[in-house]
């Protein structure tokens, strides 16, 4: 099945009408640019954003070429559809939008990305053999010997 090109151009015409400020229209395909970071930041700034979600086979190529403004893809992997696309977009241009997260010092690029634990401090799940512990350095209470291991441990997750 081929989503055809005629009522794809006038519900996104009629979007259009109905919003102000620029939007910019995204076709979800196994061709375009792989989502990175820098992309998400780059469109949580645009005005509005418009997604266009093929189903089975796709959309006729004339959206692509006349209607959508880019073509962005989510992995080299194929998918039934662009609703799943459209919705990860969606999360991670959301996260960007001041406010949504509450405060910017949750956005994990300023944070840094390092293992988290909660209590018990030892937990066994067999009540026998060894024990799984969460880091000394993290239930010391000395701040500044958390935000070393915490940066050591982000820079380990970079390596990866």
């Amino acid at each position: 099945m081929v989503l055809k090109v005629e009522p794809i151009y006038r519900a996104i015409r009629q979007i259009k009408k109905t919003i102000r400020g620029k939007s910019r229209t995204i076709l979800f395909s196994t061709r375009g640019k792989v989502l990175n970071q820098k992309k998400a930041v780059s469109l949580s700034k645009e005005k509005h954003l418009i997604f266009i979600c093929g189903r089975y086979e796709g959309v006729d190529e004339r959206v692509a070429r006349h209607i959508a403004d880019e073509e962005i893809s989510i992995g080299n992997f194929v998918l039934s559809g662009g609703e799943l696309p459209a919705l990860i977009v969606a999360d991670a241009v959301a996260r960007h939008i001041p406010g949504v997260l509450g405060k910017a010092e949750s956005l994990e690029e300023k944070k840094g990305s390092y293992p988290v634990y909660t209590r018990p401090p030892i937990f066994n799940p067999s009540g026998k053999g060894p024990s799984w512990k969460v880091p000394k350095e993290l239930i010391s209470g000395n701040h500044a010997s958390i935000a070393e291991w915490r940066k050591r441990q982000g820079k380990r997750e970079k390596e990866k």
